[in-house]
């Protein structure tokens, strides 16, 4: 009887490119089931948005289809949480006589555990682990004094020189072992209540691919001019895909050298530009890795703890809802609601306006971003909210604080952004659409648009004097 292989898919749903199924198919007489859990509680209890469930369970279709089309059944079960799922997974692999468990590892801290839990009690089951979502793994790239870097510049330097010395190249998808397996989508995979996706982001690896290719030939020469401007098609929006795995890092870099070979010795180009957001990527992921408490919601700069934050619940839902007075803000957040997306310049300014003008714990807007997000992933969205609320690695400096009017007219100088997603605001000329109320009383005209919930000014004075108290509060506590 020929061995039994099973594939654990998780952040992976693809089938290209995918080392854990890759090498549980290199033995061409195994048997190969792929299987997929949904934990729906855990999911609540990270706050994993419905549109991320929406979109992992269309490409989970996807996938299915896929391996039928290899002869690999994808066998989909439900359970509560990620212990649940681990026990569920080796009482299945002994039901089946599998010999041979193959997974792709995820880098947050109860997943870590979850997969420790697994491999410590699969007895005799042979676990075969991968680092597939990241182009190198964790804890390769260190210092001198064999520490994880905790500034990003040099960390990318380190990076780039180890990637050279790497084997990015991306694997082929497995050829067929079988006869197609004929499938039955009349039921969902898993139980969940659908949401409306943005048309832009169809579901299937091969959607992603073309996205990535047609990316890659025509707009990343303009990224690194483009990629800042809200209203312009400037970025690759391939993050939704990326944070389910239906698209992996190294199609990324290799579609980007093959359309574009000497990014490398182009630090001003655009394809460079990109890269460097790709690399930004691995720098938080092997954050999580080197430094756990990110994942229990602590920040990296340990005497922001002290912080007093502001409790103020109307301010908050103002700037959840896009009612805050300040155009850019509003019209971003209104773009998240709607869409489960938002360009990454406007993650910076509303992340900024809520920490630095409202002066409100940034793990609240963190947490109401993973919420919304359909591209949401701990390791990026912790990493950029620490970054701008100047309690993480390399954040921006806590006395750095964005002037939400003067990011619009430098980001969105026309209001063509803004117009989009303020339609209330549509009769206020472009020079004065960033301060539509100065406006409006000049020509004593009424707007059914909220004035400015806090003047700015004043905010960053506070600011300025409560991450100050924050600081002497750590030194007089030690």
């Amino acid at each position: 009887m020929s061995a039994r292989h099973l594939v654990w898919f998780r952040g992976d749903l693809r089938v290209t490119d995918n080392k854990a199924l890759s090498s549980a198919c290199q033995d061409s007489d195994s048997q190969v089931i792929g299987v997929f859990i949904a934990t729906p509680d855990q999911w609540a209890s990270h706050g994993v948005s419905p549109r991320q469930i929406t979109f992992m369970h269309q490409n989970l279709i996807e996938l299915q289809r896929a391996l039928a089309e290899r002869g690999i059944p994808l066998v989909c079960h439900t359970v509560s949480t990620f212990a649940d799922s681990a026990k569920w997974l080796l009482e299945y692999a002994k039901q089946q006589q599998v010999k041979a468990l193959f997974f792709n590892q995820q880098y947050e801290l109860n997943e870590r555990q979850r997969d420790q839990w697994v491999t410590q009690h699969a007895q005799s089951l042979n676990v075969f682990s991968y680092d597939d979502a990241v182009l190198i793994s964790p804890g390769v790239v260190q210092t001198q004094k064999g520490e994880m870097y905790q500034v990003y510049t040099p960390f990318r330097r380190a990076f780039l020189s180890q990637l050279m010395m790497t084997d990015y190249r991306s694997l082929p998808a497995p050829k067929p072992r079988s006869e197609p397996i004929i499938i039955d989508n009349s039921q969902p995979l898993f139980p969940h209540t659908p949401v409306e996706i943005a048309p832009q982001f169809i579901a299937g690896e091969q959607a992603a691919l073309a996205k990535l290719r047609l990316f890659c030939r025509e707009r990343v020469q303009d990224y690194q001019r483009d990629r800042d401007i809200p209203s312009i098609d400037g970025t690759s929006q391939l993050s939704p895909y990326l944070a389910i795995g239906t698209l992996s890092p190294r199609q990324c870099v290799n579609r980007l050298l093959a359309e574009n070979p000497h990014i490398f010795d182009s630090p001003d180009s655009g394809g460079f530009s990109w890269l460097n957001e790709l690399v930004w990527r691995e720098f938080y992921s092997h954050l999580l890795v080197a430094f756990p408490r990110l994942c229990r919601h602590q920040p990296f700069i340990e005497w922001t703890q002290h912080i007093q934050w502001n409790p103020d619940e109307d301010a908050f839902t103002a700037w959840k809802t896009g009612q805050t007075g300040y155009p850019i803000v509003d019209a971003a957040m209104r773009q998240l609601n709607q869409t489960g997306w938002m360009h990454n310049r406007l993650r910076m300014i509303v992340a900024s306006f809520l920490v630095k003008d409202l002066l409100i714990d940034w793990r609240k807007g963190e947490h109401y971003f993973i919420s919304q997000l359909i591209d949401g992933t701990l390791a990026a969205n912790n990493g950029g909210w620490q970054w701008s609320a100047s309690t993480g690695v390399d954040a921006s400096p806590w006395f750095r604080i964005f002037n939400p009017t003067t990011q619009g007219k430098k980001f969105d100088p026309q209001g063509t952004f803004i117009h989009k997603w303020l339609p209330e605001l549509r009769n206020v000329p472009e020079q004065f659409i960033h301060e539509p109320h100065t406006w409006a009383e000049s020509n004593q005209v009424t707007l059914n648009y909220p004035t400015p919930i806090v003047d700015h000014k004043q905010a960053r004075l506070n600011t300025l004097e409560a991450f100050e108290a924050g600081k002497r509060g750590s030194m007089t506590i030690r």
